[in-house]
């Protein structure tokens, strides 16, 4: 397992950045918003709540919280509120849009489209990762290379690229289907 960093160490902040090409802006707003997104999750059976954001590529941070069920199987997890939010933003068309030149990148929000970053926030000890459900669902709609960003309780995190935390990945592409996150 790799040593979680602290979001209170400007040196493991700033090497973090550099990595993964954020600016310290970007990294700092990327904890808030899943920290505070943590704080709206509706679980009263596992009172385990998670918090989502996600960077887009026009500078646009879109959220999520975890979402539980009676019936276990119906939650939904905060990473893919998040995704699913995106996608009825438009964000997901945006880069392919951007890319064709074609003008409506700026109907559905504006700028460049895709995900630069992922942050997970959650109260546990120790950084969590995403299930295997949502990293699946990550995988959707990001490029491997995509930092995901774990922050515990204490703001201790540790970042893997998408790659990482799902080797040998089943996309799009393998169903012959555009990758969104290539377009």
């Amino acid at each position: 397992m790799t040593t979680p960093l602290s979001a209170s160490s400007p040196d493991d902040v700033t090497a973090v950045c550099a990595a993964h090409d954020l600016t310290l802006d970007e990294f700092h707003a990327l904890q808030s918003h899943a920290q505070e997104a943590k704080t709206r999750a509706y679980c009263p059976y596992s009172k385990f709540r998670v918090g989502a954001a996600l960077l887009t590529r026009s500078g646009a941070y879109v959220t999520g919280a975890n979402v539980e069920n009676a019936s276990y199987p119906v939650t939904t997890c905060a990473e893919r509120v998040a995704f699913g939010t995106a996608v009825v933003a438009g964000y997901h068309q945006q880069q392919a849009a951007a890319q064709a030149g074609n003008g409506n990148a700026a109907a559905a929000g504006g700028g460049e489209g895709g995900f630069k970053a992922v942050a997970v926030a959650t109260d546990a000890v120790g950084p969590a990762s995403p299930c295997g459900m949502c990293r699946q669902c990550i995988r959707e709609f990001c490029d491997l290379s995509v930092p995901i960003i774990m922050f515990d309780k204490d703001s201790k995190f540790i970042v893997m690229k998408l790659e990482e935390l799902l080797p040998l990945s089943f996309g799009p592409d393998a169903l012959g289907a555009p990758d969104p996150a290539k377009s």
